[in-house]
């Protein structure tokens, strides 16, 4: 499982890198998306940053979980990792394109706080 936490980490990170250079191309410009302050511009930063932070949270669940550490990962949050960076930057591009979509943010929100438990009480513990 940590395999594909560790793949899917460096994806995310290079999609972080990726989705940040697109969109920098247009911050010049005050009026982009809204404004600084506007719902679509923030839901587009919020859905680049969230790569770089859920690649970063699967890689720092792999190498918790490296040989040595006596501790073994748990499955569940390994996929709820997976989960939650999946729908994290989806979720933020797609309430940029249509607020409505907003309502899915539990999605993501969910899956990673219970994977952050599950290490926690059933990995460390």
């Amino acid at each position: 499982m940590a395999a594909m936490n560790v793949w899917l980490g460096w994806v995310w990170i290079t999609a972080g890198l990726i989705s940040g250079a697109v969109v920098g191309l247009f911050f010049y410009d005050p009026n982009w998306l809204g404004g600084y302050g506007g719902w679509r511009r923030r839901m587009v930063r919020l859905g680049h940053i969230s790569f770089l932070g859920t690649g970063l949270l699967n890689l720092a669940f792999a190498f918790t979980f490296a040989k040595g550490t006596g501790h073994t990962p748990p499955p569940i949050a390994s996929w709820l990792l997976a989960v939650g960076a999946v729908t994290m930057p989806l979720v933020c591009f797609l309430a940029a394109w249509r607020d409505g979509w907003r309502h899915l943010f539990p999605i993501p929100v969910v899956s990673l706080i219970g994977a952050g438990l599950s290490v926690i009480l059933q990995g460390l513990l």
